[in-house]
């Protein structure tokens, strides 16, 4: 196999015919985001406080991407366009709105720039859904719901955990990807959709849909322990919370919205 033929395997083709992911694009797209965040956060630590008021203001965001890859999903765009608003390329498309939105907000609001910033990215946000809603028939109403539902008991319960990881960033951190967890398993289970990452992909082959949640539990709770019990700064323990409720919260609302609308 020579080097065109293996980036066609592995990368290429993936996104084209829209096979999933497999075990080589997934290990590259997380050493380029490990890569992106220690880069990310060094520039806005000198810059921002990474605060509650900043993961709040970037939620809008996170709801756009979610919100974008459904318009893909839905199928009113086409290729090329349409590659552009698939993983990995949503995220580089929602950070070439943020950061620019982020750095002009900081400019002219200085220290309240999030209101700003929160501002653009829910307008954005807003019409995008309601572009959804009026294109789109609603085939499955309860899948949000009951995610939702789900997820606030885990989250809630993880919470009253003894351990270090009593805060509430870290409960909106597992309640963002319990609701990925849930929504997946809805979806896999009583909607005919599959799980298109390696791991998970996985678990569910092997031990059902139901070990989606409990795996999610038991490595996000490991996580965000290890997370608060070092001695790292608070910025960067927020800001490493930040980035696991992107990687929760993001593909928890893009498959949620999926579902709900059957595409």
């Amino acid at each position: 196999m020579d080097l065109w033929e293996f980036i066609k395997e592995y990368y290429i083709d993936s996104i084209v015919y829209k096979e999933g992911y497999n075990v080589v694009n997934t290990l590259t797209w997380a050493i380029i985001l490990v890569i992106a965040v220690f880069l990310l956060y060094k520039f806005l630590e000198k810059r921002f406080e990474i605060d509650k008021k900043f993961i709040l203001a970037n939620i809008p965001y996170i709801i756009l991407g979610s919100s974008a890859r459904v318009v893909e999903d839905a199928g009113f765009l086409h290729p090329p366009i349409s590659y552009v608003f698939m993983s990995p390329f949503i995220f580089f498309l929602i950070f070439l709105l943020a950061f620019p939105a982020i750095l002009i907000s900081k400019r002219f609001a200085g220290d309240r720039y999030y209101l700003p910033y929160g501002l653009i990215g829910l307008s954005f946000t807003v019409f995008t859904i309601i572009m959804l809603f009026l294109n789109l028939k609603i085939e499955n109403p309860l899948v949000l719901p009951y995610g939702i539902l789900g997820a606030s008991l885990v989250a809630a319960a993880f919470y009253f955990i003894p351990l270090k990881t009593k805060n509430s960033l870290s409960s909106s951190v597992m309640f963002a990807h319990m609701l990925d967890a849930f929504i997946t398993f809805l979806g896999v289970s009583y909607h005919g959709y599959r799980e298109i990452h390696v791991v998970p992909s996985f678990l569910v082959e092997n031990f059902g849909a139901m070990a989606l949640p409990i795996a999610k539990f038991g490595v996000i709770g490991a996580v965000l322990y290890m997370i608060d019990a070092s001695e790292e700064k608070e910025s960067l323990k927020n800001f490493l919370k930040f980035v696991l409720l992107v990687l929760g919260l993001a593909p928890a609302l893009r498959n949620g919205l999926r579902i709900m609308f059957g595409v």
